[in-house]
């Protein structure tokens, strides 16, 4: 297919739209897509790559990402739906009025769906009723039957989504499985586009690329066009945990996969479109911190994303503050767009019901190791000790209360508001006894107790929390202590 469409190159500081023509091109971009096309088909791939600024959290590395939802279906699936049809026909294995069946997360089903609609092919998925009903409802628009099987099934059982499609396509008169799990044309399409695009638009500056893998497409077939133009550049895979990836990437064992939240990517097999000596590094990744991550895309850069861009851009970071080199360009992938996900982690009562938008659970325990080191972890006065001495420890260590203890046990405690506001009224009381002017003893609860209940603890008549470790008394939390946590 010919398009005539400008090369972008990566975003330099103080680049503009002066001189452009605001009937033409919008601020800050040059003309694009001046021609028309002769069908949505011609409209998939040369994604934009956009340079991120707030998510990476200053880091000196530039990060660049490919916007893969600026393809017409919303996905780099579009780029395999196409190509594995084309290859299909080309092979004669695929003839008019045919069938495609696929077992598809939703995102390779909607790249099918869209050649399919064009070139009159009926198409019939399968998918497991883990992923999200707009992913469904898609499909649908598209004409596509689609069958839900259910998740918690592993990947060899007969009512496995992927199982399913292959006993269809068995069955269904001049029907093909797409197979994009085993199918090499899935690689081929993204070493053919996706890699050759990276490499223009950064014009060969590109030093690491970070993707994931589902399939393993994208990030094969790309990473070896980009490794063939040099040999130094870095392929970085993310995984979510849970996924068998990662694990078997270090070790060469397959273990046992475990449920994750995140979609589209890892997996509880191997395919055959995983190239993993293509890849220099796997690393795992929670649910948590790719959804905060694509929920940041999407409020900081206005990147609309799902929920694997948030894994992967995560990982990007990461990978940027550790190269730390402002001569290095980092690439990620985007693989969809978010409108996929607004039920689910765009959804704040969905991340509440799977305890993935709580605080977190910290410790007493784990509030006094975050205490930054400026003081004792616990600073504390005997009961015969005297007022001028302990307001010595106030002033010394800058903190505004301090337990009273006697062998051990805590039997009282000061303030320096109170202490002060005695001593000017009266200077005397400063050689006195602090046991003559002590306050009720501060709480105590074990190092283990949730925040939650520190905090119960921490009223207005009391301003502190005593933390015991093993049998004994070794910190304090204060109300001061407890609100820049809060605020922070």
């Amino acid at each position: 297919m010919k398009r005539e469409r400008a090369v972008s190159k990566p975003a330099r500081k103080g680049r503009g739209s002066a001189g452009a023509s605001a009937d033409v091109a919008a601020p800050g971009t040059q003309p694009r897509n001046l021609k028309p096309y002769d069908s949505v088909l011609e409209t998939i791939g040369w994604t934009p790559l956009i340079r991120l600024h707030r998510v990476v959290d200053g880091a000196r590395t530039p990060v660049y990402a490919k916007a893969e939802f600026f393809n017409p279906g919303g996905s780099l699936k579009d780029r395999i739906g196409l190509a594995m049809i084309e290859a299909a026909e080309r092979a004669g294995r695929l003839k008019p009025g045919g069938v495609i069946v696929e077992g598809t997360s939703g995102n390779t089903g909607a790249g099918i769906a869209i050649a399919a609609a064009l070139k009159g092919y009926r198409c019939v998925f399968t998918m497991s009723d883990k992923f999200s009903q707009e992913k469904v409802r898609l499909l649908k628009a598209f004409g596509a039957e689609v069958i839900i099987t259910p998740a918690a099934v592993p990947p060899d059982h007969p009512d496995n989504y992927i199982q399913v499609a292959k006993r269809l396509a068995a069955e269904m008169p001049g029907a093909i499985l797409a197979d994009q799990f085993y199918n090499p044309v899935n690689p081929e399409a993204h070493y053919a586009t996706t890699g050759p695009e990276i490499w223009a638009q950064t014009e060969g500056r590109v030093t690491h690329f970070v993707s994931a893998a589902g399939t393993g497409g994208s990030i094969s077939g790309a990473g070896k066009y980009l490794k063939e133009q040099n040999p130094r550049i870095r392929v970085i895979a993310g995984d979510p945990v849970g996924s068998i990836f990662a694990e078997y990437f270090r070790t060469g064992t397959k273990s046992e996969s475990h449920p994750y939240k995140v979609e589209g990517i890892g997996n509880d097999k191997l395919p055959g479109t995983l190239w993993f000596d293509v890849i220099d590094e796997f690393h795992s990744l929670t649910d948590r911190e790719s959804f905060h991550m694509a929920r940041r895309l999407a409020r900081e850069e206005g990147l609309f994303a799902g929920g694997s861009a948030g894994l992967i851009v995560q990982l990007a970071v990461r990978v940027a503050h550790e190269v730390n080199d402002a001569g290095a360009l980092v690439v990620c992938m985007l693989p969809d767009t978010g409108e996929r996900y607004l039920s689910k982690f765009y959804n704040d009562e969905w991340l509440r019901e799977n305890r993935l938008l709580e605080p977190e659970r910290l410790t007493a325990g784990d509030m006094v190791a975050r205490k930054d080191g400026g003081a004792p972890a616990l600073v504390s006065v005997e009961p015969s000790a005297s007022v001028r001495q302990a307001l010595s420890l106030i002033t010394h260590y800058d903190i505004s209360q301090v337990p009273v203890l006697h062998e051990g046990d805590c039997v009282g405690s000061i303030s320096e508001a109170t202490l002060m506001a005695r001593v000017i009224e009266e200077p005397s009381l400063l050689d006195h006894a602090v046991e003559t002017l002590m306050d009720a003893p501060f709480p105590v609860v074990d190092e283990h107790i949730e925040l939650s209940g520190v905090a119960r603890l921490l009223t207005r008549q009391n301003p502190a929390v005593l933390v015991r470790h093993e049998g004994r008394l070794a910190g304090i939390v204060t109300r001061y202590d407890m609100v820049r946590y809060l605020t922070q």
